[in-house]
């Protein structure tokens, strides 16, 4: 691919990288990504693939902007209060980066549309704030072949993983099979969340969606990332497939999640 100077210019620290280059900042340019959720996950997420220069983002969200969103949804401003997420997803992204195709989608998804709307894209990142929405996006990823990259946020913690079960790996229905009862797991609205938590975890994801377009590093495949703010404390704990995922036949054995207490963070992300 032949750039233009202004594009040598805008990606020059990513061609310097020996593991990007010209070649990898053409794939990244080229790539397809959904974001599910234009929230405190997608904000930074959003932002973060625009100034990369992924070529194509679309965002989910059937929401908008409110005052009590502007703690942690640096995506949106005061000034635009009132407006749906997903076109104030556009304006902040073209801001950064006037040459990446935002396409939203305002909408809410479901059976009837997931299908469609995933297999549009390459990768697929769920920041979504509920377990019907999580649960929806895995299967969809599963049936659609595509990479999932999911974050969670509650309080001080944050939760990140990859799943490809369609290549033999593990899904989100290994780590937990069916959502949990209603009340189980209070939401960000029920139990507060940290603001720059949803920073830490969105920028974290966007690392994992670009080096899932560029292929390289370690993969998030395959292991749970744990992260307690007030203890300053990173966790990687391993997921293994087994058979009896209802899915894809092949769920979860976890490890090492000691005084985590597996039951609460299987079930969370």
């Amino acid at each position: 691919m032949d750039f233009r100077e202004d594009q040598i210019r805008r990606y020059a620290r990513h061609i310097l990288l020996p593991e990007v280059g010209g070649i990898g900042q053409a794939k990244l340019l080229e790539a397809r990504v959904l974001v599910v959720g234009a929230g405190g996950l997608g904000s930074p997420l959003i932002l973060y693939l625009a100034a990369a220069g992924v070529g194509t983002i679309g965002v989910v969200d059937d929401d908008t902007v409110e005052l009590s969103n502007l703690q942690r949804q640096v995506l949106h401003t005061t000034s635009r209060l009132g407006r749906a997420k997903v076109e104030s997803a556009v304006v902040a992204a073209s801001d950064i980066n006037p040459e990446v195709r935002v396409i939203p989608h305002r909408l809410r998804l479901g059976p009837d549309n997931a299908l469609d709307l995933i297999s549009a894209y390459d990768i697929v990142a769920d920041g979504s704030d509920n377990f019907p929405t999580r649960f929806l996006v895995n299967d969809t990823c599963y049936f659609a072949r595509k990479t999932l990259v999911s974050a969670a946020i509650l309080r001080f913690d944050g939760q990140l993983a990859t799943f490809r079960p369609h290549a033999g790996g593990p899904g989100y229905r290994c780590l937990c099979r069916e959502p949990p009862p209603p009340g189980q797991i209070p939401s960000c609205a029920e139990a507060g969340v940290l603001g720059a938590i949803a920073g830490t975890m969105g920028s974290l994801q966007a690392t994992e969606v670009l080096k899932e377009i560029l292929g390289i590093g370690l993969s998030m495949a395959g292991a749970l990332l744990i992260y307690d703010a007030l203890s300053v404390s990173f966790r990687r704990v391993t997921v293994k497939p087994d058979p009896e995922c209802p899915l894809c036949g092949q769920s979860p054995s976890l490890t090492d999640l000691s005084s985590h207490g597996s039951s609460r963070h299987a079930c969370s992300l």
